[in-house]
């Protein structure tokens, strides 16, 4: 025993000198290789300089302009107006087929020269452009409030912040995530070295939806412009106003950094331009943003010329409030998610499921503070500082909202404030400019209701807060009532209990869940966003979404090709020797794949020497 000690003391004390020795410098070159990405990044930042973008801004709202009742106008325009006040804008083309197909020939011929640019060019693009969205950010949520009818704080929360995060994303990580990636090998192989390489598709076909004009329409533009494609958006006729202006920024930030405009193409129009788009054999992906009717069209549509897409389609997203969630967090975030941009986001809560625990106490105060929202015109000068939710973005949402509204109190549901459109108006606060009542859904809070019902169901995209009793604070009864819906992007869990939430989050069937949060992952970047179900398939951001404005392509090289390289064996080569080749096979089957050493010995390595 003292032997063994003295013996181990010795071997002990000689290699701790040495470990001191090599392991620094060795621990030193690994920071150094890893933060040589992070040091490139530090250097055009702090002295690669950016220039500076000036961009026309879009008429504004004026007084005097006609009322109108949507965008439909005399043939080939489309009219763009004022959500709040239904007061004409301005007039954009409804583009024909052949104006569509001339776009993305542009595009595609901009992207040839695009794709051969460096990562450190297209992150001078992505700069130049957060540069502007931040010295202009009160006038792009302006324009967004005008277009979208949303209050200006939810501008600055939807369209300016969730952009900015994305290029920092993309600028930050986009050239790690998009660099050969190495795969191992196999044993019969061991001298190859295969790697996959994520290859631009040429043009993203991208229609993009009218709720956050801004950042819907920058989202696949960021990584698409990135990733080395053009990027060729169909904007919805709801939200034509501010597109001209927010593409002139992108196509300006290319031309001061010395690219062709021509990558990035706006399409307005009606139905028929964007069948146009997605047909359009020079697209060679879809992005896809809207119902799940539509995505369904959109879908058949790309299959003709063999198209990849992704489809978001929406949800109706469960907020889950457990019988431990502290009632002031309850309170604030339902508030938040529900009537953020009067309710209208993909990823809004539009199910409340609280636990019978704390049923009565929430319904009571979150009534009380839902019946203080201020509603009205959201970027006047005089009412934008007085304005929770502004309103809706189609001029017939309030009207179905309602009839959803109205068959689920016919079916038991109750309303407990709002819920009750021809009471809006006296409500309203207008401004310099009156308000069209037509165009506003009050907020509403509604309980007593059932899975069975449409409001349950369907999106509704509005501000209705639909509020579900948890019996006996049972997790399975909850689960069970989540699950009953076919739409599954997002949800949220709020219990003290980090795992019994974890539990609960897990037996979610949806793409994204937050445990004691609402909607962070969105600002989280490095995340994929999309779901599952109704709510469609693949994802946007995060490394999958950047990946998927690419094809993986699998590369192999030879490791030491001076060494070794790779042959065809005398026994496989045409013609063939029945015999000797099937032998030689077999052997080199169970060389590399019989797990017992005497099979690969005996069957393998004598059996190769035999046949070959």
């Amino acid at each position: 025993t003292t032997s063994t000690k003295m013996t181990e003391c010795t071997v002990d004390d000689g290699v701790e000198p040495l470990l001191r020795t090599i392991l620094p410098p060795l621990v030193a070159l690994y920071i150094l290789y890893q933060s040589k990405y992070v040091m490139k990044l530090m250097y055009e930042f702090l002295f690669i300089s950016v220039p500076k973008v000036t961009v026309p801004l879009p008429p504004k709202p004026n007084a005097e302009n006609p009322i109108v009742s949507g965008p439909k106008g005399k043939q080939g325009k489309v009219i763009c107006y004022d959500k709040a006040t239904f007061r004409q804008l301005s007039e954009v083309a409804d583009m024909t087929k052949e104006e569509v197909d001339e776009m993305c020939m542009k595009a595609k011929m901009a992207q040839k020269k695009w794709v051969q640019t460096s990562f450190q060019e297209r992150r001078r693009v992505l700069r130049t452009l957060q540069k502007y969205v931040i010295e202009n950010m009160e006038v792009i949520c302006e324009v967004s409030s005008i277009d979208s009818g949303k209050a200006m704080l939810d501008a600055l929360l939807g369209e300016i912040i969730g952009t900015c995060e994305k290029i920092r994303t993309v600028n930050r990580y986009g050239e790690l995530w998009l660099a050969p990636e190495t795969r191992e090998t196999s044993p019969m192989l061991f001298y190859k070295s295969p790697t996959v390489e994520y290859v631009p598709y040429g043009v993203l076909g991208v229609i993009s939806p009218w709720n956050y004009p801004f950042h819907n329409l920058m989202n696949h533009i960021i990584s698409g412009l990135f990733s080395g494609n053009a990027v060729v958006v169909k904007v919805s006729e709801f939200s034509s106003y501010s597109a001209e202006y927010f593409m002139e920024i992108v196509k300006e930030c290319l031309r001061v950094c010395g690219h062709d405009e021509d990558l990035v193409q706006v399409i307005t129009g009606f139905a028929g331009s964007g069948q146009a788009l997605v047909s359009n054999p020079n697209i060679d992906k879809v992005i896809f943003t809207g119902s799940p009717g539509v995505g369904r069209k959109v879908m058949e549509g790309a299959s003709y010329n063999l198209k990849p897409v992704v489809l978001e389609l929406g949800g109706k997203d469960p907020m889950v409030l457990t019988e431990t969630t502290s009632m002031d967090d309850a309170i604030s975030w339902t508030m938040r998610g529900a009537y953020q941009n009067a309710g209208q986001n993909c990823c809004g809560v539009e199910r409340v499921f609280v636990y019978e625990g704390i049923y009565d106490e929430f319904v009571d105060k979150i009534t009380k503070e839902v019946k203080e929202l201020r509603q009205g015109n959201p970027h006047s000068a005089e009412t934008r500082s007085s304005i929770d939710c502004g309103s809706m973005c189609m001029p017939t949402a309030a009207k179905r909202i309602q009839e959803l509204v109205d068959e689920a109190v016919s079916k038991g549901a109750v309303i407990k404030c709002g819920g009750n459109i021809e009471d809006i108006d006296t409500k309203l606060i207008s401004g310099e400019c009156s308000v069209k009542k037509e165009g506003f859904y009050p907020p509403t809070v509604l309980t007593n209701l059932e899975p069975s019902m449409r409001i349950c169901q369907e999106e509704v995209f509005g501000p209705i807060m639909c509020i579900v009793k948890v019996p006996g604070n049972s997790d399975e009864k909850c689960i069970e009532l989540v699950n009953s819906c076919d739409f599954a992007l997002g949800a949220s869990v709020y219990c003290k209990d980090i795992a019994r939430a974890d539990n609960i989050a897990k037996q979610i069937k949806s793409g994204m869940v937050t445990i004691n949060d609402f909607g962070c992952n969105y600002l989280i970047q490095t995340l994929p966003f999309g779901g599952v179900g109704e709510s469609g398939f693949d994802r946007f951001a995060g490394i999958e979404g950047l990946r998927g404005c690419c094809y993986p392509r699998a590369v192999v090289h030879d490791t030491f090709p001076m060494l070794m390289t790779t042959s065809i064996p005398p026994a496989l080569r045409y013609p063939v020797n029945f015999e000797r080749a099937f032998g030689f096979g077999q052997s080199l089957v169970k060389l590399f794949y019989d797990e017992s050493w005497w099979g690969k010995i005996k069957g393998g390595i004598v059996g190769l020497i035999r046949h070959g």
